[in-house]
């Protein structure tokens, strides 16, 4: 799966006839190129849908999707291939956690084991000092790098029986190609609902040092994030994704680290708000187009697109309503943005 840009989201409105009828039958089709990332993606390989075209493939959901109630902390039957692991008595939470493996990712997708407890008789993920009575254990179907795969999951349910084979357990998983086939289409259907919006702010005139911007961005209330070149306005929710990323051009940010950083100057940063990770009750766009505003005008710079066109205030005011339905699609679909299941499945 791969984000929408501002840009390319305006450039696509107008496509949505043509994308509509791409949609039709997706569910039944298997894509005809696999991504390895979306940052290594060429872009001219790249056929991104737009908005439009994201609530017509919602509205077709496969019944493949429609999946049970949730009924554990972390694992969710939405966005996971579930296996059970029956135990012929309880096993302490030490144990449990002794053999697990010490990679627990197949290929690109992770996969988790949680346990029933046999004192509170609820799903949690493994404790020492706990017994549980029950293990389950589930791999990712799909991420932004694409459905899981005959490979992953191969390799998955090796993991889970030598794991099982450890504590005692038996295992039943699920038939590959069922479980492939449902990665599939759910990554289909989440693709077009994967929006990650970034302006560009472009200089009016000379080239801002990269300490310049970062104290501009600082008094607007964001701060330095665990990349080198990003600034973040945090989220309110401990351990959440930032609600917004400003980003300068990272050589240029190391760079500004030796010891002449007005040395490193740059004409351009990027604000970027990612859909899917944010709740739409925080209003994480208004908030976006506020601090994009307010840094232009700061930074004395303007507000492009993709193709380095201005941004008009009707078109940020467009880009808004198409976010709105893309929100209420998302929780229509139990995966509400800003949720534990969408960060999971958009990341």
């Amino acid at each position: 799966m791969g984000g929408l840009s501002l840009g390319t989201a305006l450039a696509l409105f107008g496509g949505v006839v043509l994308l509509a009828l791409a949609l039709h039958g997706w569910w039944s089709m298997r894509r005809a190129a696999r991504r390895a990332s979306p940052a290594a993606e060429p872009a001219a390989d790249r056929v991104e849908p737009s908005m439009d075209g994201a609530l017509a493939a919602v509205e077709a959901e496969p019944a493949a999707l429609r999946q049970p109630p949730r009924r554990t902390p972390r694992l969710d039957a939405l966005i996971d291939a579930l296996v059970p692991l029956a135990l012929d008595s309880p096993i302490s939470g030490d144990m449990a956690l002794q053999h697990l493996p010490p990679s627990r990712r197949a290929g690109g997708k992770p996969f988790y084991v949680e346990g029933l407890d046999t004192e509170t008789g609820a799903w949690e993920t493994l404790q020492p000092g706990r017994r549980y009575g029950e293990l389950l254990a589930g791999v990712q179907l799909a991420s932004r790098g694409g459905p899981l795969t005959e490979i992953e999951y191969s390799e998955f349910v090796q993991k889970v029986q030598d794991y099982a084979d450890a504590v005692g357990a038996s295992t039943d998983p699920p038939d590959m190609l069922e479980v492939v086939a449902r990665a599939r289409e759910l990554d289909a259907l989440a693709s077009p609902l994967d929006v990650q919006l970034t302006v560009t702010l472009r200089t009016n005139g000379v080239a801002w040092s990269v300490p310049f911007v970062q104290q501009v961005a600082a008094r607007q209330g964001l701060v330095p994030g665990a990349v080198h070149g990003r600034m973040v306005l945090p989220s309110e929710e401990e351990g959440a994704p930032p609600v917004l990323v400003l980003s300068v051009d990272a050589q240029a940010a190391l760079a500004a680290m030796g010891d002449n950083p007005q040395a490193a100057a740059v004409r351009q940063c990027m604000l970027t708000l990612d859909v899917p990770q944010t709740p739409a009750t925080t209003e994480p766009y208004p908030a976006w187009h506020l601090m994009g505003k307010r840094l232009a005008d700061d930074l004395d710079a303007t507000a492009v697109d993709d193709h380095g066109e201005a941004i008009s205030l009707h078109a940020f005011a467009a880009i808004g309503q198409e976010l709105d339905e893309i929100y209420s699609r998302l929780e229509a679909l139990g995966l509400a943005a800003g949720t534990a299941a969408a960060r999971r499945l958009f990341s």
